[in-house]
């Protein structure tokens, strides 16, 4: 990859920057279920070569199990802005609505006195478990956009 250096008719040097990613990108997703009824859902999130993941685990129910995954979604975005704000899963609700599985997602974020609800939504038709850590990030994904900006 070449780097093409500018110089401006006042003298000043520009180096134009490459184009900037604006989103944590979702690496992996992975649920397990043991035959005592407990689930374990780990999501690895990637930003900058480095990776940030959480790791759930609870009772497996029907429901159950949307939660577990998305708090592990969850814990792998509050271990990537460490303590800049503080994330609490409010809710996860399974719809079937036009023929699809949607997930909805509800999340509360605390930034310094500012707390703000988020709500999430993913077309689950494939692995449920997993829309359901898709919606959490898609619910995130406006706060954490402004997050990364300020880097």
């Amino acid at each position: 990859m070449s780097l093409s250096i500018h110089e401006r008719p006042s003298g000043e040097t520009v180096i134009p920057l490459g184009p900037r990613r604006e989103r944590l990108r979702f690496a992996q997703f992975a649920f397990t279920r043991t035959p005592s009824g407990h689930c374990t859902a780990e999501v690895s999130l990637e930003w900058d070569q480095t990776m940030y993941v959480g790791k759930a685990t609870g009772q497996s129910s029907p429901l159950g199990d949307f939660r577990i995954a998305a708090e592990a979604a969850l814990y792998a975005v509050q271990d990537f802005v460490k303590d800049a704000m503080h994330f609490e899963l409010l809710g996860v609700k399974h719809v079937r609505a036009f023929d699809s599985n949607l997930l909805i997602v509800s999340v509360s974020v605390r930034e310094h006195e500012t707390i703000t609800r988020l709500v999430g939504c993913y077309l689950a038709d494939g692995d449920a478990r997993r829309g359901a850590a898709m919606a959490l990030l898609h619910a995130t994904n406006r706060v954490l956009g402004n997050y990364i900006a300020t880097f």
